[in-house]
């Protein structure tokens, strides 16, 4: 299996970095190729622009997807957006490793994903969800929380992580057709000690061993809908 981690922390010592290298030597133990996109060792740039695109289907309005799926088709695609969507080719799992901030991911993960899912490759028309460009490859969420376990859930004070994580998950992987698997989330993690770390990662260690028995989670098939989009009757 080829395996691609989307790493967003700032801090290369902070304990993001350390599921990351986990979950590299993990993979790399059992016998699966692994890639590591660190996005602030590579100084990601986040920010979707007209510069992303050598060329210009429509030169006096800027419509980002459509330029997106010109510019590919072209070869005029920035080289660093190029490069990372031919990783997300490459792989069979990728895993988005990443800080909770404000209930989403943080800017620069934010932009790797407005960037680097482009219209025409990952999705487009009705080529999306169990029909995306991503169908046959599966992704899941490895998020860090400052929040303790209990304040998640359909009766907390901040509701369920899955809600939370639904525009992540549904909205962005499970759209471009990847088969979504659960989450793996680590509480509280700027406040507890090093024997709480140890049990985190141990939790970390065995969501990753079991990836390959984890139940998807359910998300929208397009039999379901008719040609406008609306659910089916009966």
């Amino acid at each position: 299996m080829k395996v691609l981690i989307v790493h967003a922390h700032n801090e290369p010592g902070s304990f993001n970095a350390a599921l990351k290298d986990q979950a590299v030597a993990q993979m790399r133990a059992a016998g699966h190729e692994v890639e590591v996109s660190d996005l602030y060792a590579m100084n990601w740039n986040p920010v979707a622009s007209a510069a992303d695109f050598g060329s210009r289907a429509n030169p006096d309005y800027l419509v980002y997807a459509l330029e997106q799926r010109h510019n590919y088709e072209a070869g005029t695609l920035a080289a660093d957006i190029v490069a990372e969507i031919d990783k997300v080719r490459r792989c069979d799992l990728l895993i988005l490793n990443f800080p909770m901030y404000w209930f989403s991911v943080p800017a620069i993960l934010k932009g790797w994903i407005d960037r680097v899912l482009i219209s025409g490759v990952f999705y487009g028309g009705r080529r999306i969800y169990d029909r995306g460009g991503m169908q046959g490859k599966r992704a899941m969420a490895v998020v860090t929380l400052g929040g303790r376990e209990h304040m998640f859930g359909a009766d907390a004070i901040h509701g369920d992580i899955g809600t939370m994580l639904r525009p992540l998950l549904q909205g962005s992987l499970a759209y471009c057709g990847f088969e979504v698997l659960p989450p793996f989330v680590g509480y509280h993690v700027p406040y507890i000690g090093d024997e709480a770390r140890r049990e985190v990662l141990a939790q970390h260690a065995a969501h990753l061993r079991a990836v390959d028995t984890l139940t998807p989670l359910s998300m929208p098939a397009m039999a379901d809908f008719d040609d406008q989009l609306r659910p089916l009757q009966g």
